[in-house]
C-alpha cells in the first residue's frame, strides 16, 4: 500500500478537469504499451505534458499560493550573494547567463539589478510557455532598464558562451525507477492501471546499460529501491559539449553517491509537493502535484568531467553563501538592525543557511571550462572529496 496523501481541499473544478484529461492520456499510453510503462514516461508526462503536465498548465506552481517556494522568493539576499560570484565570473566571458527553469523570473530580475552592466545577455531556457509569460512580465515590472537584455529560448544554442546557472531544475528531471529484488536481481518499476487508479508495476524488461548502473549502485538488500538518473546526466553532458567558455553552477538538494545509496535510504528519494504538503503517494493528483527526486551530486560530477570540464567545487548551501557575504549582503540592505525588514530578512538567510533548513540539504555544484579556478563561493568548506 502507498502511503495517504495528507487531506487537502480539492482542487477548482478547471485544474480537476485538466488532471482527469492527464490521466486519460496517461491510461491510453500504458494500453498502448501492453499494460505498463516505465516511470521515467509517466514522470515526463505529469510534469510535462504540452497542455495538462505540471510545468506546463496555467497554475501558479511557485509561492505561497502554490506549492513550494524556492529560495529568489524567501529572500533577494540570495541573488545578491550568487551576483557576487558571478560578477567574478562574467568578465573572463562573453558575459551571457544562460538560466534552466527560471521559475517566477524572480531570480533572473534580482539578479540583473545586482549586476547591471556585468551582464551582456540574460538568456532563459524554460519549457512551459506559460511560466516563460509570467518571467517576462515580472522581469519588465522589476528589472525595467535590464528587461532588453532576457531572451527566451525554445532550443540549446549550438555554442554556449557564459555563465549557467539552475536553482532546483536537476531534480525536477524525471527519473527511472529500480528495485533489487529478494533473489538479487533488479527489475525496473512502471505503472500500471488496477483497480481504477494508477499502480506500481515491475516490468518484464531493463535496459542494459539501467540494468548495470543499477547493480553496481543499489546495496545487496532484498526490495531496496532507489532513483537513477539518465536524464539529468545526459543534460549534463549536452551542456558541457556545447560550452566553448564558462562555467556552470546548479543549486540542489541531493547528495554524494555514498549517501544516495546508503543501506538505510531503502526507498529512494522520490516525492511529491502540493499546497506545501510532501506527498508520498506519486500518483496523487497526477499533473497538479509536483514530483521531484534528490539530486545524485557524483553522477553530475562524472557526467561534466567526462565532458572536458573543470570540477571548481562542490559544498553545501550554507558555505556557498556565506562564502559569498551573504551576512554582509544583509547589512547592507538592512542596516537598523531593529525594523522589521531586518527581521524578515535574518529568519530567510537562516533559512537559506541553517543545517535543518536548507544549509546542509541544499548544495552547490559548479564546473568551469577556460575561466580561473579561484571562485570564491568555494573558498571553504570544498566537499569535493565525498564525490
Amino acid at each position: 500500500m502507498l502511503p495517504q496523501a495528507p487531506h487537502l481541499p480539492p482542487p477548482d473544478a478547471e485544474a480537476q478537469a485538466a488532471s482527469h484529461a492527464l490521466c486519460a492520456l496517461i491510461r491510453e499510453q500504458i494500453a498502448h504499451s501492453g499494460g505498463a510503462i516505465p516511470f521515467s514516461q509517466f514522470m515526463q508526462l505529469a510534469l510535462y505534458h504540452p497542455q495538462y503536465g505540471y510545468y506546463s498548465g496555467g497554475s501558479h506552481k511557485i509561492g505561497t499560493a502554490g506549492d513550494f517556494v524556492t529560495a529568489p522568493l524567501l529572500t533577494p539576499l540570495f541573488a545578491d550573494a550568487l551576483a557576487v560570484q558571478l560578477a567574478q565570473l562574467l568578465p573572463q566571458t562573453s558575459g551571457a547567463i544562460y538560466e534552466f527553469g527560471a521559475g517566477t523570473g524572480a531570480l533572473a530580475a534580482q539578479l540583473l539589478n545586482a549586476l547591471s552592466d556585468t551582464v551582456a545577455n540574460y538568456y532563459i531556457i524554460e519549457v512551459s510557455p506559460n511560466l516563460s509569460a509570467r518571467q517576462l512580465e515580472h522581469i519588465k515590472q522589476h528589472a525595467p532598464q535590464h528587461a532588453h537584455k532576457v531572451r527566451h529560448l525554445s532550443a540549446l544554442p549550438e555554442q554556449l558562451d557564459g555563465i549557467l546557472i539552475g536553482n532546483e531544475v536537476l531534480d525536477a528531471m524525471p527519473i527511472e525507477r529500480v528495485r533489487r529484488l529478494a533473489d538479487g536481481n533488479v527489475v525496473r518499476m512502471g505503472v500500471a492501471w488496477q483497480d481504477g487508479g494508477f499502480a506500481w508495476r515491475e516490468l518484464a524488461e531493463i535496459p542494459d546499460d539501467l540494468q548495470a548502473q543499477a547493480h553496481a549502485l543499489l546495496p545487496p538488500l532484498p526490495d531496496y529501491t532507489s532513483e537513477l538518473h539518465p536524464a539529468q546526466h545526459a543534460f549534463i553532458r549536452t551542456l558541457a559539449q556545447k560550452l566553448v567558455r564558462g562555467g556552470m553552477i546548479w543549486l540542489d538538494y541531493g547528495f554524494d553517491q555514498a549517501q544516495y545509496y546508503h543501506p538505510q535510504r531503502q526507498d529512494g528519494t522520490l516525492i511529491g509537493h502540493y499546497r506545501h504538503h510532501s506527498i508520498h503517494d506519486p500518483f496523487y493528483r497526477v499533473g497538479l502535484t509536483d514530483l521531484t527526486a534528490h539530486v545524485n551530486f557524483t553522477d553530475i560530477a562524472q557526467a561534466a568531467t567526462d565532458e572536458g570540464l573543470d570540477l571548481i567545487g562542490y559544498t553545501s548551501q550554507a558555505y556557498f553563501l556565506l562564502n559569498l557575504d551573504i551576512l554582509g549582503k544583509m547589512q547592507q540592505r538592512f542596516p537598523d538592525t531593529e525594523h522589521s525588514d531586518y527581521l524578515q530578512a535574518a529568519a530567510a538567510v537562516h533559512t537559506l543557511t541553517a543545517p535543518h533548513e536548507m544549509g546542509e540539504l541544499f548544495k552547490v555544484i559548479a564546473f568551469g571550462k577556460n575561466l580561473d579556478p579561484d571562485w570564491q563561493g568555494f573558498a571553504t568548506g570544498d566537499l569535493c572529496h565525498k564525490l
